[in-house]
């Protein structure tokens, strides 16, 4: 028998994902909150544009723990930060689930692990972005890996059995750093996704904007500083090493900024998943991702001033009195 999944969250990753293992020939179901969208996707089916590829795909879905049936091999947990307890205590007081996969973004681990114990836990991260259209109706926008390691950096089985799943989907890779990854993956999100959400722009328009680039750098500096701090070696996130970007005596701004758009080539249609947040007029992860690099730049002396930057902002975007404009860029640069 195939291993049962649960992805936990079926918005634009989540539910792209699901689509993606169901049409390998997985045993999937979704467990995701907006009733509507949860309707739509086990109705008449979720449609995703895979890059240009039309797919319609049939979620089995439910609303509730309590609608559940029987028990998971695997929870991938692909929702957002703010939801993490709500959604993850009853499953685990159910013990519903044997083994949870965070794929989500920014620095989330810790909680997950509080709730769900460290044993149980799988690391992960996802690289490429997907949109969410509307109830049922997703696309996925980029393509590059998923990459999961185990905490101990031990290659277990059980992390092999679920990147054969996960494979169905996507190309994934096993990492024996992957705190190192996550990171990596934060600096991706904390530079290009914190600009996409306070500018409105998609991540090749902010490589493309000359004050966009130049903090787009900047903030990747920030963030490769506050992990240094940390004790944190990086791992290449979207097929880039995460020092490129990074200006030194041995790197020219000239060199990391190519570095950038080389990565656009990959990355470049992505709409950040906090400026949909922001378009569907919800919270967004700022605080667990532009935040998390503050938080833990604060915990070893050292400060991250664009980062905290950003998290003003977004706030104040949220809160409805700033919109996300091109504006906002040079307002963030004067910080520098």
């Amino acid at each position: 028998m195939p291993p049962r999944v649960l992805v936990i969250g079926a918005g634009a990753i989540g539910g792209v994902l699901a689509s993606g293992l169901i049409r390998a020939g997985a045993d999937v179901t979704a467990l995701e909150a907006n009733r509507k969208h949860a309707n739509a996707i086990s109705g008449e089916g979720l449609h995703v544009d895979e890059l240009g590829v039309a797919h319609r795909t049939r979620i089995p879905s439910a609303c509730a723990v309590g609608e559940l049936s029987g028990q998971f091999d695997f929870g991938l947990i692909t929702l957002k930060s703010i939801f993490i307890e709500d959604a993850i205590g009853p499953l685990v007081a159910g013990k519903r689930v044997h083994t949870y996969v965070s794929l989500g973004n920014g620095l989330v681990q810790g909680r997950i692990a509080a709730l769900t114990g460290a044993e149980s836990l799988v690391i992960g991260t996802v690289e490429w972005g997907a949109t969410n259209i509307g109830p049922g109706v997703l696309a996925q926008t980029t393509r590059a890996p998923i990459v999961v390691g185990e905490s101990s950096g031990v290659d277990s089985d059980r992390l092999q059995r679920l990147a054969g799943v996960l494979q169905g989907s996507s190309e994934v890779r096993v990492s024996s750093n992957i705190y190192g990854q996550v990171w990596s993956k934060l600096l991706l999100n904390s530079a290009l996704s914190g600009l996409g959400a306070i500018s409105g722009l998609i991540y090749a328009d902010i490589v493309g904007d000359k004050t966009g680039k130049a903090l787009a750098l900047e903030l990747w500096s920030e963030g490769v500083c506050v992990a240094e701090a940390c004790g944190i070696s990086l791992e290449e996130v979207a097929g880039m090493d995460p020092y490129r970007p990074v200006v030194s005596a041995a790197n020219s701004k000239q060199e990391a900024g190519a570095a950038l758009e080389e990565l656009m080539v990959r990355l470049g249609p992505t709409r950040a998943s906090m400026l949909q947040d922001l378009d569907r007029g919800v919270l967004t992860e700022v605080d667990v991702i532009n935040g998390g690099v503050v938080a833990s730049g604060t915990s070893v002396g050292i400060q991250a001033p664009l980062n905290e930057g950003i998290v003003k902002m977004i706030h104040e975007c949220e809160l409805g009195i700033r919109k996300p404009e091109i504006s906002n860029l040079l307002e963030l640069r004067e910080r520098a």
